[in-house]
């Protein structure tokens, strides 16, 4: 027996907990029986020890930190005189500044400018997090059928990367028709298509891949929905994004990353558009 080549992808993406639920579950059997593989595996983790061991942190000079306040209080220029500044009293709710030392230099016009553009930033950033998902049940079934479409065997009821194929198929079993873009040159092939059933209602599920994760993408009628528009959650260690577009409501679900999710949605809409 010796250790086999097509499993390598599969030991380190086991290792660096990348593996969804199906994979990790035909590795973890195959480890079972090939004592080449489980020698592999137990290399790579008394490497990833060594390493996590190792003293690889640069301890800082003593003195460092009093030399760098040093600096800062001189590039921002001696403090006046107490008895050349006129006494202002301090309103309630405000701080105290004497016009030297770091608190000038924090306050300077310099360091002034550096923090409003610091609070926009922050603004935007806020304003591109805030869509985020509470926790809704609608989120509970929809990881539900995707962690069930993994375990039970039953990911595609029509096993194909054509699209062509996968998108006349829902004809007649949902009264809508979903798009089925090709994603396969972006790094999401398409793996088929099935039938599920989310919030009383039969849904298309549409299955691509990104890398050896899944990602099933739920589509249903917009007029069923009760969330305002896009949005992206993280919810009991899978990411959801979800949009409209033509009257449609979809949900993407994977153990990706949700950077990952995020592209995927963004080049579904842009090659599903007619």
């Amino acid at each position: 027996m010796s250790l086999h080549p097509d499993k390598l992808l599969l030991i380190h993406g086991l290792v660096d907990g990348e593996l969804d639920a199906a994979n990790t579950v035909a590795i973890e059997t195959h480890l079972k029986s090939c004592a080449d593989c489980r020698a592999e595996l137990e290399q790579i983790q008394a490497v990833r020890e060594l390493i996590a061991a190792a003293p690889l942190r640069e301890r800082a000079p003593e003195g460092l930190h009093k030399r760098i306040e040093l600096m800062i209080d001189g590039e921002a220029g001696p403090a006046p005189r107490a008895s050349a500044a006129p006494h202002r009293p301090v309103m309630p709710g405000r701080l105290a500044w004497n016009g030297g030392g770091v608190a000038a230099h924090v306050l300077s016009g310099r360091w002034a400018s550096g923090l409003a553009t610091g609070l926009i930033a922050a603004s935007l950033a806020l304003a591109v997090v805030m869509p985020q998902l509470t926790h809704t049940d609608m989120e509970d079934q929809l990881v539900q059928s995707h962690v069930r479409s993994l375990l039970v065997g039953h990911l595609v009821d029509i096993p194909t990367s054509n699209r062509h194929v996968v998108k006349p198929w829902f004809n007649g079993k949902v009264d809508f028709a979903p798009p089925v873009p090709e994603l396969a040159d972006e790094g999401f092939p398409l793996v088929g298509g099935r039938l599920d059933y989310i919030d009383d209602h039969e849904v298309a599920a549409i299955v691509y891949r990104r890398r050896l994760h899944v990602i099933n993408l739920f589509v249903r009628p917009a007029h069923t929905l009760s969330l305002p528009g896009g949005a992206v959650a993280r919810h009991e260690g899978y990411s959801l994004v979800r949009w409209t577009a033509g009257g449609l409501e979809y949900w993407a679900v994977s153990d990706v990353d949700t950077r990952d999710l995020r592209l995927f949605r963004q080049l579904y809409i842009s090659r599903a558009m007619p």
